[in-house]
């Protein structure tokens, strides 16, 4: 890890109401790392990837990208300074067209960066290039996951932040997904990957963190959480 790491989260906190969902929650990321954030529903994962991203208010804690404190920050500008999330359910815009719903991840981008977005999304889902006036709704779920993920590349993020990419799909899809998570990484692509299948998250990650109930319970490499037995009989049946 660089000496100043990418992100920086340090006792974060955040909640629903009454309901406190995060408490002190701290983690790193360094450039070019690919890093699993694992626990059960309701841990408190996708509320930690909105307060990164900053569509979740949080009550207390810092969160520091690039070495700056980005808490003031609204989603928008944070955005722009280089985190992009793909959302869990992967969210795309039905009625509009593959190449529309691209568009929209460059919003705010100039030309040339679009320009790039296209032909890196395209070059590495051929399938949204043959089908880039269709409409997104029409897609499978697989199909739709590739959409998101181009989507979100179309910003040249610094930071990628992937919710349950492999939710309700089909085992084949899956494994190819995990894949391209793997291209992204190899490419220098900074990744935060919320996954329940944690025995492939970790298997792929260079480090991992496990959550419960709020709060971050183990953290180290990937390959050595896999080994953990803490992890194995709470996660991955063992």
């Amino acid at each position: 890890m660089s000496a100043v790491p990418l992100l920086q989260v340090q006792d974060l906190s955040s909640s629903y109401g009454r309901i406190r969902v995060l408490s002190t929650v701290s983690l790193e990321i360094g450039r070019g790392e690919l890093v699993a954030l694992v626990g059960s529903n309701g841990a408190g994962k996708t509320t930690l990837l909105r307060c990164l991203s900053g569509v979740q208010p949080i009550d207390g804690g810092t969160i520091r990208f690039g070495g700056h404190d980005i808490n003031h920050l609204r989603a928008s500008e944070r955005v722009a300074l280089g985190i992009a999330q793909v959302p869990e359910g992967r969210l795309v815009f039905p009625q509009l067209t593959i190449e529309d719903n691209l568009l929209l991840g460059g919003y705010g981008r100039n030309r040339a960066t679009v320009s790039a977005g296209f032909t890196r999304a395209y070059a590495m889902f051929p399938i949204l290039a043959e089908r880039r006036r269709q409409l997104a709704g029409t897609l499978s779920g697989g199909q739709q996951q590739m959409l998101a993920l181009g989507r979100a590349l179309m910003s040249a993020p610094k930071l990628l932040l992937l919710d349950e990419p492999s939710m309700g799909l089909a085992p084949v899809v899956v494994e190819r997904i995990f894949d391209i998570i793997d291209e992204l990484r190899a490419s220098g692509t900074t990744i935060l990957l919320v996954e329940q299948n944690a025995n492939a998250a970790l298997a792929l990650a260079d480090r991992g963190y496990v959550i419960e109930t709020g709060r971050i319970v183990l953290a180290g490499d990937g390959l050595d959480l896999l080994e953990d037995r803490r992890v194995q009989e709470a996660y991955l049946g063992v």
